[in-house]
């Protein structure tokens, strides 16, 4: 019966983890059946290679058939050599990019402010780091274990068929390393993790003073900044020094214990063989017999040599697996998409996360409807909501047409770079005619201040436009897209007569789809088909 560690009974298995070793499990077989195949080719050439020297050095005549196997199994073991190494690479590169598929997918899924409120580090660490050390742990490590299994057992029964107390010889220093790798367990899983968690803080705190970096230079902070982030450095360093001298140590030791147990293999037939010593099952041996021993005896602990060096992967893996809880924990789950409960468009017993609960309200298929009341009650919040931006703290919504993408229209709408038309066009099939027609009833087409018409340039991150006029933008956006159309406060930077053009614009939009738009502008909410009123300020509330 296998027993499990203190950390497997106490927990179960990290769910990033079950995923790694899912998306492995496949390619695992195949690996383990070369693995497999190149311990018996290899046998077979030590054998070889034993039966010519030996007949070389007692008779001095060349064995054909024992140079030919040797060959042969040579060959054979070089090309199995590179088909392990390159199957074991592939199933890692799959696996970490099933690992980061599958978080890429929860980040997507996620709702922006739980997203938002993700640490940094975790996030940049969990995406490039963690997936690969994942990976290694469940296909090196894996591999690694499964041969120190298989790999010395074989061996020491080749042995046996010479030397049945050689190979017990063998066998005997084997509880020596076991009880060895249970020591140092515990030592390079606790400096892994101390690693992991350094690396995690460093990359939050880089990221955090990349974001920063003006006001840090404004400021005349950036050596007080260089001398913190070296501290971070150290510390990592330092982490990883501390994995790779444990493992340097284990690696040590089975190297002094494979060493010792070989010298004495040599020492005892060669006591036998000068006739010193009558040592049973190591005296009145054949000469290749004695070579086959020797030559085999490397190879017992070859599978052990391996696991030790990979031994890191696996503390290493194992806290990934921790770090990645982020995204791949029950508690990252996030929370049904809209539409899954109810069966018209609306909501049902809504509570906005810092503006509190919302009165329910159906929504129609098409038309305008305005989310209106005092700043403060959840009008922004409440069409992030519906959009699917943010999740609710409880309740149940739908919107109508969820088979189109839904088009967001707000002060900070993304322009890509390149020209007006190709901004108007984005994500659009939407013929040069249209794009040329939507322009023009927003007045994107002869605006004074952004000349050139739909050859007008867009600067990178469109730094060139100001708040309205990204708003036109994504206006004449939305009269191309079919879905849904999100506005937050659509007029609010917009002189009067470009305020005009967006109401119309929005007017017409809304007869072939629902348009919500949140809006403290009076003459837009008139033009509504439906009014949401929203309540008291949330201060208000509290103070009620």
């Amino acid at each position: 019966m296998t027993r499990r560690s203190p950390r497997a009974r106490s927990a179960p298995e990290p769910a990033a983890l079950t995923l790694a070793r899912g998306a492995a499990r496949a390619g695992l077989s195949r690996l383990h059946g070369l693995q497999a195949l190149r311990c018996a080719v290899t046998l077979g050439l030590a054998v070889a290679l034993a039966r010519l020297a030996g007949g070389l050095i007692e008779i001095g005549e060349l064995d054909g058939l024992a140079l030919g196997v040797a060959g042969t199994c040579l060959l054979a073991g070089a090309g199995l050599a590179q088909a392990i190494e390159a199957r074991g690479a592939a199933l890692e590169a799959e696996a970490a990019v099933a690992l980061v598929d599958a978080a890429e997918a929860r980040l997507a899924a996620m709702p922006a402010r739980r997203a938002a409120d993700l640490p940094r580090g975790a996030v940049i660490a969990g995406l490039q780091r963690h997936p690969g050390a994942l990976a290694r742990l469940v296909v090196g490590h894996a591999a690694a274990r499964r041969m120190m299994a298989l790999g010395p057992v074989l061996t020491a029964g080749a042995v046996a068929v010479v030397s049945w107390q050689a190979a017990l010889a063998l066998l005997l220093a084997t509880p020596v390393m076991i009880v060895f790798f249970a020591l140092v367990g515990g030592m390079i899983r606790e400096r892994a993790s101390a690693q992991e968690a350094a690396l995690g803080r460093l990359a939050t705190q880089f990221a955090d003073r990349v974001r920063s970096l003006p006001t840090i230079l404004s400021a005349h902070g950036l050596p007080r900044e260089t001398a913190k982030l070296d501290r971070r450095l150290e510390a990592y360093a330092g982490g990883t020094m501390g994995v790779l001298a444990v493992a340097f140590l284990n690696a040590g030791v089975l190297d002094f214990f494979a060493s010792l147990a070989i010298a004495i293999l040599a020492v005892f037939l060669g006591l036998g063989h000068l006739g010193l010593a009558e040592v049973p099952g190591f005296a009145h041996l054949a000469l290749w017999q004695s070579l086959l021993i020797l030559l085999l005896a490397p190879e017992y602990f070859l599978p052990f040599r391996r696991y030790a060096e990979l031994y890191h992967a696996k503390a290493e893996g194992e806290a990934a697996a921790d770090a990645l809880a982020w995204v791949f924990s029950e508690d990252a789950e996030t929370v049904p998409a809209c539409g899954a409960v109810l069966a018209a468009p609306g909501a049902r017993g809504l509570v906005l996360p810092h503006a509190g609960p919302v009165a329910d309200f159906d929504l129609p298929e098409t038309g305008l409807v305005a989310l209106t009341g005092p700043s403060g009650t959840g009008k922004s919040t409440l069409l992030r909501v519906l959009a699917g931006v943010e999740a609710p703290l409880a309740g149940a919504f739908r919107v109508p047409d969820q088979d189109h993408p839904a088009t967001w229209v707000s002060l900070d709408t993304p322009i890509p770079a390149g020209t007006l038309g190709v901004a108007i066009a984005d994500g659009t099939p939407a013929t040069p005619e249209a794009v040329a027609a939507a322009a023009a009833s927003l007045g994107l087409d002869d605006d004074p201040h952004w000349p050139g018409g739909l050859d007008a340039p867009v600067r990178a991150g469109a730094e060139n436009l100001s708040g309205g006029q990204r708003v036109r933008v994504a206006v004449a956006r939305l009269l191309l897209r079919p879905g849904t159309g999100f506005c937050d406060e659509p007029t609010a930077k917009l002189d009067p007569d470009n305020a005009a053009r967006v109401r119309r614009a929005l007017a017409v939009a809304a007869r072939t789809r629902l348009v919500v738009v949140a809006t403290h502008d009076p003459v837009l909410a008139a033009m509504a088909d439906r009014r949401i009123a929203l309540g008291a300020p949330v201060s208000e509330r509290q103070a009620a």
